[in-house]
């Protein structure tokens, strides 16, 4: 079946699974996710924050399919835009970074690449913006989570597969970095380098010759 992956929009949201689309782990401060809990409007609170980033900053991450369903996304946003970032033991993000916040593939379509097809998915996104690297903290303990709640942190033992390096380091709350030249693909690289050289070739004044400048 096909796989296809797309930017996250207000149109498509609603395809994050339910307790993800609920989660607003990253997005509000601790004390205000509490009052949103108790009030049921963590959906919308998700919603708004969404709809700010792709208003004032852009995309904020990428949903993947298979078929017409549903089968993982990740999110990421500038660290400003992120209250739960300032809670890490190993904060604060560096500042040329975007970090990478929610990420989840559903169990029965993990082992078979859409983890590795979403972080590429993200890079390439970020990279043509213009940004330099990204972070993310990570949990290095992922088994000893509360069986009971949603764990909303990617396990570092996933960023370390994908590329990302440990930059800060914590026995259960690393900051992991991935620099994004680094993350491109031997395809980018290689049309980048054809930019490169075409940019150097300009057309002779006195006729239609092409000259190579130097």
């Amino acid at each position: 079946m096909s796989r296809r992956v797309v930017g996250i929009t207000l149109d498509n949201l609603e395809d994050l699974p339910r307790h993800c689309r609920r989660c607003v782990y990253w997005e509000m401060a601790p004390h205000l996710k509490g009052t949103a809990e108790e009030f049921g409007e963590t959906e919308l609170e998700k919603e708004a924050w969404v709809s700010s980033l792709l208003l004032e900053w852009g995309s904020c991450g990428r949903v993947a399919y298979s078929g017409n369903l549903p089968v993982g996304f990740v999110l990421y946003a500038p660290p400003s835009a992120v209250p739960r970032a300032a809670a890490f033991p190993t904060s604060p993000p560096s500042p040329d970074a975007v970090l990478l916040t929610a990420f989840h593939v559903l169990p029965e379509f993990r082992g078979g690449g859409l983890g590795r097809l979403l972080v590429q998915a993200a890079v390439r996104d970020l990279t043509r913006r213009g940004v330099k690297a990204i972070e993310s903290f990570g949990d290095a303990d992922p088994a000893a989570a509360d069986p009971d709640s949603h764990d909303c942190v990617v396990p570092s033992p996933f960023l370390a597969s994908v590329g990302f390096k440990t930059v800060r380091p914590h026995h259960r709350w690393p900051l992991l970095r991935l620099e994004l030249r680094s993350g491109m693909s031997w395809k980018e690289d290689v049309e980048s380098a054809l930019e490169d050289l075409l940019g150097q070739v300009t057309v002779a004044v006195g006729g239609p010759q092409l000259t190579r400048s130097r």
